[in-house]
């Protein structure tokens, strides 16, 4: 399971990648409205996942600063690598 958390992490490592360098050096035509679109929903998808699992359980477990900001960055797959090291 913790390779495969890895695997995922990476893959979205990687969108985030290309996001960002669609907003640093827009790709040509319309791929990069979709991008920008895609970097916000993104944005706002993870963000909103962090707020809502430190609001529920912040308290509760104790985690680092590199953990809470992790949720933005990986999401779910960040989540599943703290359930596994706080809650099992």
């Amino acid at each position: 399971m913790k390779a495969l958390i890895l695997v995922a992490k990476l893959a979205i490592a990687f969108v985030w990648l290309v996001l960002l360098v669609n907003i640093v050096h827009p790709f040509p035509g319309v791929a990069a409205m979709a991008l920008y679109i895609m970097t916000a929903f993104l944005f706002m998808m993870h963000g909103l996942q962090m707020l809502i699992f430190i609001g529920a359980f912040g308290d509760k477990i104790n985690m680092s600063g590199w953990e809470k900001w992790s949720i933005l960055i990986f999401g779910i797959f960040a989540l599943l690598d703290i359930r596994r090291k706080h809650m099992m």
